[in-house]
């Protein structure tokens, strides 16, 4: 029991940023893969979005110009830790889209993904990331004037 105790205690100090990281970077591949095959083939993406996927309200070039954008932009400040819980939501947004609209039966594979980025958007980026350093520099400190 004594060595059990021992475990878990090393394991509560992990401290957050070293499970933040990993998380960071599965979440940023996911989704900046998914930007790369439509890059490699726009016209196939424009297909997909048209025949496939079919994003309702939007037309197929919007829609595939939007989620573009969104899985390259995303990945790339989710690695450097720059506005991760915006960067977050909005990947959540498009995870949401993706569920309800294009792949219902995939749910298993978006759990996980949202399982991910909830963890990201409670806890943030982590010490590692430009978001702490940002918060860091610029966040008013205990006593100091506010400006007006």
């Amino acid at each position: 029991m004594k060595h059990l105790l021992r475990v878990r205690s090393w394991l509560e100090a992990v401290p957050y940023w070293v499970l933040a990281l990993p998380l960071r970077f599965a979440v940023a591949w996911i989704f900046w893969n998914a930007g790369q095959v439509k890059l490699i083939n726009w016209q196939r993406t424009i297909e997909l979005f048209t025949d496939e996927y079919r994003v309702p309200l939007l037309p197929p070039e919007v829609a595939a110009s939007m989620a573009l954008s969104i899985e390259i932009a995303g990945p790339i400040l989710l690695v450097l830790g720059l506005f991760t819980r915006a960067a977050v939501l909005v990947l959540l947004g498009m995870t949401a889209v993706i569920q309800t609209f294009v792949y219902p039966d995939a749910w298993p594979t978006h759990l996980q993904w949202t399982a991910m980025m909830l963890v990201l958007l409670c806890r943030g980026a982590g010490a590692v990331s430009l978001d702490h350093f940002a918060w860091q520099r610029y966040a008013a400190k205990p006593g100091a004037r506010a400006a007006s």
